[in-house]
């Protein structure tokens, strides 16, 4: 699994995944109604005027196969955190790793580009197998919280958890115990729930 910057050849794929009524319920939004040629050009402003408060990578499989997206955004400087979102749009990709695999990388990714020391997500109360996935990854739960009518858990990792879980000393040096997850190629929608299609 490798972590990658978005392409406007990423489109295609992104406009089915945000159609797709089962994606849809998972990220607790509803189907996006776009054209292609719409969302092409709408893909196209994103990926040319840099967000200073989101920033968005493709997730694909060693093959080059691209099987979803995450992102970090709501990017808050001033209290050093962010919310993660991830959907792994492939069915064919499902309740095999690739999710959790994507979430270390890019906490990987979090913890060693930037000064940020929480990182935060909500995930729908009923997707239990979401909330698995993160909890695997170190995140943990926080409080329920309810919404646009919907029930969440806010989930949350701190960065001395993560270095810890890492292997890593306080100021970000390797200890002697090596991460697991060095091998997944770390690179290099308002909040929404994190974990469509784990």
């Amino acid at each position: 699994m490798v972590l990658r910057e978005k392409r406007l050849e990423d489109a295609r794929d992104d406009l089915a995944w945000r159609t797709d009524d089962e994606l849809a319920r998972l990220d607790a939004t509803r189907p996006l109604d776009m054209s292609y040629d719409a969302f092409l050009r709408y893909s196209r402003d994103e990926l040319t005027y840099d967000n200073p408060i989101s920033k968005r990578l493709a997730i694909d499989t060693l093959d080059g196969r691209h099987i979803g997206n995450c992102m970090f955004y709501d990017i808050d400087q001033k209290r050093s955190q962010a919310e993660l979102g991830i959907m792994i749009g492939d069915r064919n990709y499902w309740s095999r790793g690739f999710g959790t695999d994507a979430i270390d990388a890019f906490l990987r990714h979090i913890f060693t580009t930037t000064s940020l020391n929480r990182v935060y997500l909500h995930t729908l109360d009923w997707n239990d197998r979401a909330k698995r996935s993160f909890a695997k990854s170190g995140f943990r739960e926080v409080k329920n919280v309810h919404r646009s009518g919907m029930d969440f858990v806010l989930m949350e990792v701190l960065r001395p958890d993560w270095d810890l879980r890492s292997g890593l000393s306080p100021d970000g040096a390797s200890s002697q115990h090596e991460s697991s997850q060095d091998g997944h190629g770390a690179p290099t929608d308002g909040p929404s729930p994190a974990a469509a299609g784990q």
